[in-house]
């Protein structure tokens, strides 16, 4: 089956489209990369969006608007990535939405929305949709994150040296081989806070770590922020911009310092509470995607934490890092319609694995393959 996975994360920059052709052969998943476009969204939708996240308030005619905008804006990057990754031979589309709430309280996730309406991407491409993955988790007394890590279980099995999978996305998750899952805290979430702050909106993030390196970690603000309750919690947990914005930042008292001093303090918080947590599970092995990556200050200041421990890119191990959730979501759809569940309850803490998501027909209609016997125990990316 040929699948186009959807995936705007955290840090709400663009539309990443993967596509994928998924096979099950045996107990085994077969993923063949098919590649990826990544369509940014448009600087009044980005604007608006961000002037909705938490801990803004907004009416529901401005949730409305956004929900068909960027409903609007993935079903655009559906539509390019059929074009010119599937030759228009794309089969299902899996979208994960744009995540503007996690409610989460006392460790425990009570609801979670996803905006970015799948009958946009229906209606555009013509394929069947599954969207709103992470409900049903919670609804079955889960975390609803980190989703991908029944994907990182299959992809990382038997393979030596414990290794972990590592998002770092606006915020950081981690999938041990046990199963263990839960976000560490903020990957670029406060780093894109605080450049947005200091630049007066001019920047949108810290490109490749360059105000960070011209500054030095203030080990005041260091210690305040690192006394965030949310870290001692016990996984399976998980968190979001609802906690880490820039009011959290001006709280802790960022205006004290420049903005190269800031940027290295926050680059040293993300790798601290990214390598404490690699200790925690006592990995031997990161495989690392996501845009945080691409920050070489942050990855130098996270191997620098790991003394001993391989940090690798999923690149390496044929899942390009920015594309890696994409594809992982891509592979949740494809479940889906065989009727497979998409999680695994010791990474979200649900009562029971589930089939994840709502789906939207197509323009022929609701034709979906027959449902598989068992799931599958690995997964393969065929290179």
């Amino acid at each position: 089956m040929r699948v186009i996975g959807l995936m705007s994360g955290t840090s709400y920059d663009a539309v990443d489209a993967a596509a994928a052709d998924l096979r099950l052969d045996g107990d085994t998943l077969v993923l063949e990369p098919l590649g990826m476009v990544s369509t940014p969204y448009g600087g009044g939708l980005r604007a608006a969006l961000a002037a909705a996240l938490p801990p803004s308030a907004v009416p529901l005619a401005e949730v409305c608007r956004l929900d068909t905008r960027i409903g609007q804006a993935f079903a655009a990057a559906a539509v390019r990535a059929d074009r010119e990754l599937c030759a228009g031979r794309g089969e299902l589309v899996a979208s994960h939405g744009q995540t503007v709430h996690h409610w989460a309280d006392a460790g425990r996730v009570h609801g979670t929305l996803q905006l970015g309406q799948p009958a946009w991407i229906a209606e555009a491409t013509g394929l069947p949709v599954v969207s709103d993955f992470r409900a049903r988790d919670v609804a079955a007394g889960g975390q609803g994150a980190p989703l991908v890590s029944l994907v990182d279980l299959l992809w990382l099995r038997g393979r030596p040296g414990r290794p972990v999978a590592l998002n770092i996305g606006g915020i950081a998750n981690l999938t041990a081989p046990d199963g263990t899952a839960f976000d560490t805290g903020p990957g670029c979430a406060l780093l894109d806070a605080a450049a947005r702050h200091f630049s007066g909106g001019r920047l949108a993030c810290d490109t490749d770590g360059a105000l960070a390196a011209r500054g030095r970690p203030d080990g005041a603000l260091l210690d305040r922020l690192l006394a965030e309750p949310y870290y001692a919690l016990e996984p399976p947990k998980t968190t979001g911009k609802e906690l880490f914005h820039a009011g959290y930042l001006r709280a802790a008292g960022v205006d004290a310092l420049a903005a190269e001093d800031a940027l290295a303090t926050l680059t040293w918080l993300t790798a601290r509470t990214v390598a404490d947590a690699v200790r925690r599970v006592g990995a031997g092995e990161v495989v690392a995607s996501g845009g945080g990556t691409r920050n070489p200050v942050l990855m130098s200041a996270l191997r620098d934490g790991l003394p001993g421990v391989a940090v690798r890119g999923s690149d390496e191990l044929g899942l390009p890092a920015p594309a890696k959730e994409a594809y992982a979501f891509a592979v949740l759809g494809f479940l889906t319609a065989h009727g497979l569940p998409g999680t695994d309850p010791r990474s979200t803490g649900a009562r029971h694995p589930s089939v994840l998501g709502s789906v939207t027909p197509g323009r022929g209609g609701l034709r979906l393959p027959p449902a598989a016997g068992r799931g599958p125990v690995r997964l393969v990316v065929a290179r």
